[in-house]
């Protein structure tokens, strides 16, 4: 009995950010998007092999993420990206993916936060998500997350807001590149979930709320 009082309370609270999701939700300014490429060679990018198609890739994938409402930041090193973590998080409680599956330290910067061992009332109360990725898609601006052990979907979709940290190595210019470099990681896995900015829902009406059905903020930061 004790364990189905846990189960309902988890479940109490995330219904109630839902109702209050719709009552609070707001819909991002519009902001002005330049053409797919222009302006790389200004992207600062430390990545291995510093290649133009590197550069390209990863300011029509920016240009996606604005047009999409996510907050972006790209960090010319590690401790940089840690910085940028901890500014992000605050005080807030975190629910992360496992230290091995964050690039650049960051699972240690959070030592007592929730993961996928932790109980549900504790992954439900956590305010900022921490995930890595399998790929970022420039043509859409998307993220591919493969579920497995030590990376939690619900590290993704449950807290109001994701931080997913992004390497350079992992921008592909189509869903369709990702899918043939993974497609059978993809179908052993039991979930492979596309992040395309903060959650978006639409009543009867055309209504726009953000952060109904997961995250209301999603915030990318790329190192190098």
């Amino acid at each position: 009995m004790e364990g189905t009082a846990i189960v309902s309370d988890a479940r109490s609270r995330i219904l109630a950010r839902l109702r209050a999701a719709q009552r609070t939700g707001y819909v991002p300014a519009v902001q002005a998007v330049r053409p797919a490429g222009d302006g790389a060679s200004n992207v600062r990018t430390t990545d291995a092999s510093g290649s133009t198609a590197t550069r390209h890739l990863l300011a029509r994938f920016l240009d996606e993420l604005t047009a999409l409402g996510v907050e972006h930041h790209v960090e010319p090193d590690a401790e940089a990206v840690r910085a940028r973590v901890r500014t992000i998080v605050g005080g807030d409680a975190v629910f992360r993916w496992h230290p091995a599956s964050l690039p650049y330290g960051v699972g240690e910067l959070f030592a007592a936060a929730t993961d996928e061992s932790s109980p549900r009332e504790a992954q439900a109360a956590a305010a900022c998500g921490i995930t890595g990725c399998d790929a970022a898609i420039a043509e859409t601006g998307s993220l591919a997350l493969i579920s497995g052990r030590g990376k939690p979907r619900a590290a993704s979709l449950l807290p109001p807001t994701h931080v997913a940290l992004v390497t350079p190595d992992q921008l592909r210019a189509t869903m369709g590149e990702f899918f043939r470099e993974r497609a059978a990681e993809i179908a052993a896995a039991a979930n492979c979930t596309f992040v395309t900015g903060p959650s978006r829902t639409a009543d009867i009406e055309l209504t726009l709320t953000l952060g109904v059905h997961g995250p209301g903020r999603v915030v990318v930061i790329v190192g190098p």
